[in-house]
């Protein structure tokens, strides 16, 4: 069930986009295709998925409807009940509302902005908060809010509210760590389930703490890679929507492989992003169904 509050779709649109997720059984398609196909609705695009190991049904249907927002909405609810499914609908290309958590590192943030502002990366950058000022004046140059939310372990608490608090005044959808280095406390993470996600280096748990590219380095390692995920109570262990790797030689240098690292974190990130705020991501339990 989403937590957070939701901007309201505008009827004007007729371009929707429905995702859904049930227990599988015989009829769900036609189902669906028979109820879009009553009320006016032309299907421009559909992905669906039954996972043999969970018994579970995915579904993702962009459509052209002339129906309404409500119409559609009390359609689906008496369809849900019946397959007892959990669904979602938007409007397609829809920006989401979205926040952005930064410390020091700057490659991550900057291109989320860039792509949200020259290749219609489909989020609103409502805000970027940091736990440091050092990436103040580079979302200042892009025009964007930045709100300082210093935190120490005597703090902690406090700080975590202030975000919840900005999360609520802004109507975020979703929040995106942009390598920002602190750990979410478990209560964070169940109030935001599904709705915040974060981009790491793959060397772990291999290469902990700092440096990890140079503890690599001194290991000789042949892939850079990296992995975008949702956030959960269990340390860089959410449910993966993307990964990406490079491949390296024993020429690179450890400024190599910092650099190339970074490289594939911008790639991945923005990947996670932008399928996300498509709705192409559907969760499956400990695991995530994408629907490219």
């Amino acid at each position: 069930m989403t937590t957070l509050p939701l901007p309201e779709l505008s009827d004007a649109s007729s371009h929707w986009v429905l995702t859904l997720s049930c227990p599988d059984r015989p009829g769900i398609v036609h189902a669906v295709a028979g109820l879009l196909a009553e009320h006016g609705g032309n299907i421009t695009e559909s992905q669906q998925f039954g996972d043999p190991d969970t018994d579970l049904f995915f579904m993702r249907v962009q459509v052209r409807s002339s129906a309404s927002r409500e119409e559609l909405t009390d359609a689906l609810d008496a369809l849900a009940s019946t397959f007892s499914m959990t669904w979602t609908l938007d409007v397609v290309g829809r920006p989401v509302r979205t926040l952005v958590m930064v410390s020091k590192a700057a490659h991550c943030l900057n291109d989320l902005l860039f792509r949200e502002r020259t290749e219609g990366l489909p989020i609103e950058v409502v805000a970027v908060a940091g736990n440091h000022r050092d990436l103040e004046a580079l979302t200042a140059f892009y025009g964007k809010d930045f709100h300082h939310l210093p935190v120490t372990r005597e703090t902690k608490a406090e700080a975590e509210a202030a975000l919840l608090a900005l999360v609520r005044e802004l109507d975020v959808e979703l929040v995106v760590l942009a390598r920002y280095m602190q750990v979410l406390s478990d209560d964070l993470c169940r109030t935001l389930h599904g709705q915040v996600i974060n981009i790491h280096h793959s060397f772990l748990p291999s290469f902990k703490g700092a440096k990890p590219y140079h503890q690599a380095h001194d290991r000789g390692v042949k892939l850079i890679g990296a992995t975008s995920h949702f956030v959960t109570g269990d340390l860089d262990e959410g449910p993966i929507i993307e990964q990406d790797v490079e491949r390296v030689d024993h020429t690179r240098t450890v400024e190599d492989l910092v650099a190339l690292g970074q490289d594939v974190e911008r790639r991945v990130l923005s990947r996670a992003v932008r399928w996300h705020a498509e709705h192409r991501v559907v969760l499956n339990g400990h695991r995530t169904v994408v629907f490219r």
